[in-house]
């Protein structure tokens, strides 16, 4: 299995000194970090979508092997709650399309109090093009039903699969790829990762997922600057367990990382 290995988000001034060098100025941090890594995860996207001259900056300025995942516009998931999707759909693929072949699959990340409904899921998947993954993060527990894993499975939709302090989702499989999310850990300094748990997660994929699929996953525990850390440690686990991960900043890049702050 390919493991490709990243962080949602790469922006965090408060990684200036641990990951970041204090030489490198801000507007070379996505160059820094796609030396270091071979993906990322937009999360700003879900806040304000970016313009086409945006997606098409990232794409020039990343190597040729990066790929950028992207969480979807709050629009559709927590204004529009997955009404009427075509318009937020077509509009974030027009402009997303500006990445060429560094796109990598699409999050749909619901609100807390956003009950199932499989209808209009179906209805949103269809939406997007059959070459875009699509990932699909509920939070409501009424969501994981064999009505919403048929959905997933017809569209060809990874559930993304979470791991937070005291929950995790579901182990689904329900395509031939996935998508993990690891938003809080359980070790020193909060919300980092300890090494048995990374090493947990690493066995996990590989019985769920075997030897053939792409698996990307991303560290959303970005205080302390954990996130870097536990990519670091989350790929030395993987490549234990028969995984192949993508690259990942090597020891020295993030001894600076997850202390205190």
């Amino acid at each position: 299995m390919t493991l490709v290995i990243g962080t949602s988000g790469w922006q965090y001034r408060h990684w200036r000194g641990c990951f970041y060098p204090q030489g490198v100025p801000q507007a070379q941090w996505l160059q820094y970090y796609a030396a270091r890594f071979g993906t990322v995860e937009v999360d700003y996207a879900f806040y304000r979508l970016p313009e086409a001259t945006t997606f098409d900056g990232w794409r020039h300025r990343t190597p040729g092997d990066f790929v950028m995942a992207l969480k979807a516009s709050r629009y559709l998931t927590h204004i529009r709650r997955l009404r009427d999707p075509a318009e937020p759909v077509r509009r974030l693929m027009e402009r997303a399309r500006h990445l060429g072949p560094k796109l990598g699959p699409v999050l749909l990340q619901l609100p807390a109090n956003f009950r199932a409904d499989p209808p209009a899921l179906d209805e949103t998947l269809a939406r997007f093009p059959a070459s875009v993954r699509v990932a699909f993060e509920p939070r409501h527990d009424s969501w994981f039903s064999d009505e919403v894993a048929d959905v997933l499975n017809r569209h060809g939709a990874a559930l993304c699969l979470t791991d937070t302090w005291g929950r995790r989702s579901p182990l689904w499989r329900t395509a031939d790829w996935g998508y993990v999310r690891f938003h809080r850990g359980r070790a020193s300094p909060d919300p980092c990762y300890g090494r048995a748990a990374l090493h947990a997660w690493a066995e996990r994929l590989a019985e769920l997922f075997g030897p053939e699929p792409e698996v990307f996953a991303y560290f959303n525990n970005d205080e302390c600057a954990c996130a870097p850390r536990d990519a670091h440690r989350f790929a030395l686990a993987a490549s234990r367990a028969g995984l192949h991960p993508t690259r990942v900043p090597s020891a020295g890049d993030v001894r600076g990382c997850a202390t205190p702050g």
